[in-house]
C-alpha cells in the first residue's frame, strides 16, 4: 500500500504526521475563512478593549505548517494551526490571541535567563491565564488555569512549580526554543529529532515513488530562535507597544481592572532592589560633624570631626507563605551586608497574622545578622501586630523595613517613623516607601 504524501509550504510530510498533528490539506478558501475569523476577533478587541486589541494588532497573523499544534509566537508573529482555530468559538479565539500578545508585551521571551525552559514556559502560561479568565475571556478546553497563581508574575510562579509537573503549555514559545536545554520539550508533540527523521523519510519516499497527492499551501515554516541582540531590541519595542497601548486605552477611557496594576508594574523603571535598599538605609545613618573639644593629647586646636551614632532598625518578614525561603535568605544577606557599613542595631520580627512566638530576635551593631532556622507562619497576613509591638518598645524605631507581598491588613494610620515596604508582586501600599522586589 502506498504511503500518501502531502506537500505543504515547500515541505513534504507523510500521512501519519498529518494525523498526529490534526492537519489535512486545506483549500485556499478554507484558510481565508479561518483567517477572517481571527481578523474579526481582533477587530472586536480593538473596539471593546483598546489596550488588548492594540497589543494583538502588533502580531501579524500567520497560518503555520504541521509543526504548530495550536498557536505559537516568536515575539514577532502570531502563528496558528488553522484547524485548531476553526474548532474555537469567538470568545476562545480572543483568549488565544491575547495570550500570545501578552507573552510578548510582558517580555517573557527575554526574562528566562538560566531557568529550565519547560518550567519557565508553564510559569508564563500560569501568569497569563488566570488574568484573562478574571477579565471574562473563556479559554479553549483543557487549558490549565491554576487560580492560586492569580496576580503573580512568572518569576514568582516558577519557584512554586513542581519540577515533575506533568503538564504542557497551551502554546509554543518559539523565541528561545532551539537551545541546548535538556528539559522537557514544549513542542506539543513529537520531539525535534523524531520529527526530522519522519520528514526525511517522507521526502525519501516522495522521490522514490514520485507521489504528490497533496495541495501546495502557503503555510509558514517554524521560525528560528531569537538571537540575544534581537531579544534586546524586541524587548525594547514591546515595552513601547505596552506603553502606547495603555495610553490609547486611557484616551478611550477603557483602561481598568487587573491590567492597570500589571502595566504600572512592568513599565516602572527596573532598578535592582538591593541598590535602592542600600541608598535608603544609608540615608538614616546619623553621621554628622562635631565641634566638641578633643582630648588634650590631640592638642588645643578644635577641628570638625565626623561622629556616627547608632540607629535602630526594625525588620519584619511576612511569613504568610507567599515569600520563599530563598528570597528571605537573599534579603537577610543583603541587609547584613549593608548593616556592616552602618552602626545599626536590628530587631527582626516574623509575622503572618500574628507575631511568631519565638520572635523578635535582637542584633547589636557588632553582631552578625543571622536568620533563625524556623519562621513559623503560613497563615493570613496582618501587618498590625508588628506596628503594635513597636509602639510598646522603649527604644525609638528609626525605620521599619517590611518584606512582604503587600496582600494583608494595613494599619489605619501611618506611624510617626519611616516605613519601607520591600514588595514581591504588583500590590500597592497605602503609605510609606515602596521598593519593588525584582
Amino acid at each position: 500500500m502506498e504511503k500518501q504524501i502531502f506537500k505543504t509550504g515547500g515541505s513534504v510530510i507523510n500521512k501519519d504526521i498529518i494525523q498526529t498533528y490534526g492537519i489535512r490539506a486545506l483549500s485556499a478558501e478554507e484558510l481565508k475563512t479561518i483567517k477572517a475569523r481571527l481578523t474579526k476577533a481582533r477587530t472586536q478587541l480593538m473596539l471593546d478593549n483598546p489596550f488588548l486589541g492594540n497589543l494583538v494588532l502588533h502580531l501579524p497573523l500567520v497560518a503555520a505548517d504541521y509543526w504548530c499544534k495550536t498557536s505559537a509566537t516568536d515575539a514577532k508573529s502570531f502563528y496558528y494551526n488553522a484547524k485548531f482555530i476553526n474548532s474555537l468559538d469567538n470568545n476562545q479565539i480572543k483568549f488565544v490571541l491575547i495570550h500570545e500578545a501578552l507573552h510578548c508585551a510582558l517580555t517573557h521571551f527575554a526574562r528566562r535567563g538560566n531557568r529550565v525552559k519547560h518550567k519557565w514556559d508553564l510559569a508564563c502560561d500560569f501568569a497569563i491565564n488566570p488574568l484573562l479568565v478574571k477579565e471574562g475571556f473563556r479559554p479553549p478546553i483543557n487549558v490549565p488555569i491554576f487560580q492560586q497563581y492569580s496576580g503573580m508574575i512568572a518569576e514568582e510562579i516558577y519557584s512554586m512549580i513542581d519540577d515533575n509537573l506533568n503538564q504542557e503549555p497551551m502554546d509554543q514559545h518559539l523565541y528561545d526554543e532551539q537551545t541546548n536545554d535538556k528539559s522537557k520539550q514544549s513542542d506539543a508533540g513529537l520531539c525535534e529529532k523524531q520529527l526530522k527523521k519522519e520528514q526525511e523519510q517522507a521526502t525519501s519516499d516522495s522521490k522514490s515513488n514520485d507521489i504528490n497527492h497533496g495541495v501546495a499551501l502557503k503555510l509558514a515554516q517554524k521560525p528560528l530562535a531569537l538571537q540575544p541582540d534581537e531579544m534586546i531590541k524586541l524587548a525594547t519595542q514591546w515595552q513601547k507597544n505596552l506603553a502606547s497601548s495603555a495610553q490609547l486605552a486611557r484616551q478611550a477611557r477603557k483602561f481598568n481592572g487587573e491590567f492597570t496594576k500589571l502595566i504600572d508594574f512592568f513599565l516602572q523603571p527596573q532598578v535592582m532592589w538591593q541598590s535602592l535598599l542600600a541608598q535608603y538605609m544609608s540615608a538614616f545613618a546619623r553621621d554628622d560633624f562635631s565641634y566638641s573639644r578633643p582630648s588634650r593629647r590631640q592638642g588645643d586646636v578644635i577641628f570638625p570631626s565626623l561622629r556616627s551614632h547608632k540607629i535602630n532598625i526594625t525588620i519584619a518578614i511576612d511569613t504568610s507563605g507567599s515569600i520563599s525561603q530563598e528570597e528571605v535568605n537573599e534579603f537577610i544577606s543583603e541587609v547584613s551586608a549593608i548593616k556592616s557599613n552602618l552602626r545599626a542595631s536590628i530587631i527582626l520580627i516574623a509575622c503572618d497574622d500574628k507575631i511568631y512566638e519565638q520572635s523578635p530576635w535582637y542584633f547589636e551593631a557588632w553582631d552578625e545578622l543571622q536568620f533563625p532556622a524556623s519562621l513559623g507562619g503560613g497563615k493570613g497576613t496582618n501587618f498590625n501586630p508588628v506596628f503594635d509591638y513597636i509602639t510598646t518598645q522603649d527604644n525609638i524605631c528609626d525605620v521599619l523595613i517590611y518584606f512582604t507581598d503587600a496582600k494583608g491588613k494595613f494599619p489605619e494610620f501611618m506611624p510617626s517613623y519611616p516605613v519601607m515596604w520591600i514588595v514581591k508582586g504588583k500590590e500597592s501600599v497605602p503609605w510609606g516607601s515602596r521598593i519593588q522586589l525584582n
